[in-house]
């Protein structure tokens, strides 16, 4: 019966079994721990059953096992059974047992498994690895730090590669740095950077701190590397933006004769995908389907999330359509994918048919739905969506609620923007920069201001997007006093400013006719941080509303340098030289711009009408609406030309069209 067993033949073993006249516990066992072994869980928590009732006292392996098959069916209450089973059975004071069942509730109840780790008489390294890989599991990472501290210093416990591979984990949580080096060190003074366990795990935890030279330290001391070693540091330069290094590695990896896995392959097309370049990304596809890992769910998303980026949606859709059953990730990836290339219609639609065909979505996938609803800017369908956020239970979260704010705000809708913040339970810096960037956006700079007020009553500190956002909407309302002294402000508080910030107040600036001023700032530009293009355009297109060509020159060269590949400086600059009557000049920069390959970007207004979305280019007069909107803005646009100092006409304009 143990050689069918150990062979995995389980019916001769059951054959056997059965003809046996006489069971004793070893029989019991073997035919138990067989059945286990093999993950036939059902049958074998039924023979253990079917054994107790005839006096069958099991080992300890064997309850180890039924415990573990407990563990990876999560029956919660049939471990709570089985914990009561042990007690009365005089079971429960074996040490192994105890840390079987305390790895059960680490993983389902941290506040049984405290109360079991009281409880127990003698803990073992493995007792306190299991409650610490707990604590890292269910995001307590504090407690983890606490847990390992008190076991070395007050038990004087000696650690294993497996603990600290648990603390490490942690650290990683946190993303603290200084504790991970502190970490570090201890795993270097005990003797356990050898273990490869260990070293893994240090390497990931540096590359998700963002400290890749710390990283590449770690790697190179371990002693011996594996396939998830190389793909730690990988990942690690892929995800910081550090492509050329991740090639150079990659071609190390296979110098020194390592394979490259379905994780490498992924990590690859990341990099791609980051850089647009659709021609490797077909490279890594052939790759994939060369050895066979299209079968691989990670693999496949992937590579829809990747032409989608590369705006291939047709590659992306042929490959979703190959797949038999999308699991909520893919739904999800192919659902972001339209959004990303401009198909909001085609992303809520999908959203919609991934409803009938699953019982469930996550956040993940409700966040692509609002993003799409945000790009639509159709009141109506963002409502829709709000409601699926209410009937989800997720409004009130901070993720969400910010996102289902941003969305009203693109639809115009500020009042319910507003509500939609009022109803996080918890906001934090993310939700409160969301709100002030929509009142922004919207047009209402002082309220903007005061939202910023408001904000640091309840204790939280701008971040450099919530400045952004501010400097904004003081830029676009007019408010250049305040403006600069929101700046300033920052400056004598030592905010963390960036170059677009000084971009923004040069935007100001050279908006309310201050066009030395302007390039002074321009010139006072810390030095690291180099003027950005849209600080160069700010002062070219106030050259031209101004009538200076004072400027043009250098500004011009400046926005052709930064941005080549960008048709605004070559437009604008056109546009100048033609109203100047330099018409060579104009002809000299749609020519440059031709020679170059620059592709123009139409821009378009959007207006809503009847709850639905409708966008306008300029010089559009074969667009549906076009008859009934043209009067009204030529009428806006002559009393936009009157003396900003006479009371305007009010027109009223038809509710529909409104």
């Amino acid at each position: 019966m143990d050689f069918y067993a150990k062979s995995g033949v389980l019916s001769s073993t059951v054959d056997v079994f059965n003809y046996m006249e006489t069971k004793d516990s070893v029989s019991w066992n073997i035919i138990i721990h067989g059945h286990l072994d093999h993950g036939a869980f059902e049958k074998g928590l039924d023979l253990f059953i079917q054994g107790r009732m005839v006096g069958f006292e099991p080992n300890i392996s064997t309850l180890v096992l039924i415990i573990q098959a407990l563990h990876s069916r999560r029956a919660f209450d049939g471990g709570k059974i089985f914990h009561g089973y042990l007690i009365q059975s005089g079971l429960w004071s074996i040490t192994s047992v105890q840390n079987s069942l305390l790895g059960v509730y680490t993983n389902i109840r941290m506040d049984y498994a405290e109360n079991l780790f009281d409880e127990m008489y003698e803990k073992d390294v493995i007792s306190w690895s299991v409650m610490i890989r707990g604590y890292v599991h269910s995001g307590e990472t504090i407690f983890a730090l606490e847990l390992f501290k008190e076991m070395v210093l007050e038990f004087g416990l000696k650690v294993d590669g497996q603990t600290m591979v648990s603390v490490i984990k942690g650290c990683a949580n946190l993303g603290d740095i200084r504790i991970g080096k502190s970490i570090h060190g201890f795993v270097i003074i005990r003797g356990l950077s050898y273990d490869l366990f260990v070293g893994n795990t240090l390497v990931d935890f540096y590359c998700k701190c963002g400290d890749i030279d710390s990283a590449v330290i770690a790697f190179g001391e371990m002693p011996h590397k594996n396939t998830v070693s190389w793909n730690s540091l990988l990942s690690g330069f892929v995800h910081n933006g550090s492509h050329a290094e991740a090639l150079t590695l990659f071609t190390s990896m296979g110098r020194s004769g390592v394979d490259a896995d379905v994780v490498t392959l992924v990590n690859l097309l990341l990099m791609f995908k980051a850089l647009g370049d659709l021609r490797r990304c077909r490279l890594i596809h052939s790759k994939l389907m060369q050895r066979d890992y299209l079968s691989n769910d990670m693999a496949m998303n992937s590579l829809i999330d990747a032409y989608a980026k590369c705006n291939q949606i047709g590659l992306s859709w042929r490959l979703f359509c190959q797949i038999k059953r999308p699991d909520v990730v893919t739904w999800s990836t192919m659902i972001s994918g339209f959004t990303h290339c401009g198909m909001p219609d085609e992303a809520i639609s999908l959203y919609r048919e991934m409803r009938l065909s699953l019982e469930n979505s996550n956040s993940v996938t409700l966040l692509n739905l609002i993003e799409a609803c945000a790009l639509s800017a159709e009141i109506r369908k963002s409502k829709w969506a709000h409601g699926i956020a209410i009937r989800m239970g997720l409004a009130s979260d901070v993720v969400i609620g910010t996102a289902i704010l941003d969305m009203y705000s693109k639809c115009g809708a500020i009042e319910a923007s507003r509500r939609a913040f009022d109803q996080i339970s918890s906001k934090n810096i993310v939700s409160w920069s969301a709100i002030i960037a929509a009142y922004g956006l919207n047009g209402f700079p002082r309220d903007t201001l005061a939202l910023l007020s408001e904000m640091e009553v309840h204790g939280l500190k701008p971040n450099p997007v919530t400045t952004l956002s501010v400097l904004s909407a003081c830029c676009h309302g007019g408010l250049v006093g305040e403006g600069l002294s929101v700046f300033k402000e920052l400056m004598n508080k030592g905010a963390q400013l960036k170059v677009e910030h000084y971009s923004c107040l040069v935007d100001l600036l050279a908006r309310a006719g201050n066009l030395e001023d302007a390039l002074e700032l321009i010139k006072s530009i810390p030095v690291g941080m180099k003027p950005s293009a849209s600080a160069w355009g700010a002062l070219l297109s106030a050259c031209r509303n101004y009538e200076s060509g004072k400027f043009i020159a250098s500004a011009l060269s400046q926005i052709l340098e930064l941005e080549p590949s960008s048709s605004a400086g070559y437009l604008l600059a056109s546009n100048m030289y033609a109203s100047g009557g330099s018409w060579l000049d104009a002809s000299r920069m749609r020519y440059l711009m031709k020679e170059r390959g620059v592709k123009v970007t139409t821009a378009y207004s959007l207006i809503d009408v009847n709850n639905k979305a409708y966008t306008f280019t300029a010089g559009d007069k074969y667009h549906p609406l076009s008859r009934m909107f043209c009067p009204v803005i030529e009428q806006l646009h002559l009393c936009m030309r009157m003396d900003m100092g006479a009371r305007a006409q009010i027109f009223i304009v038809d509710q529909a069209v409104c």
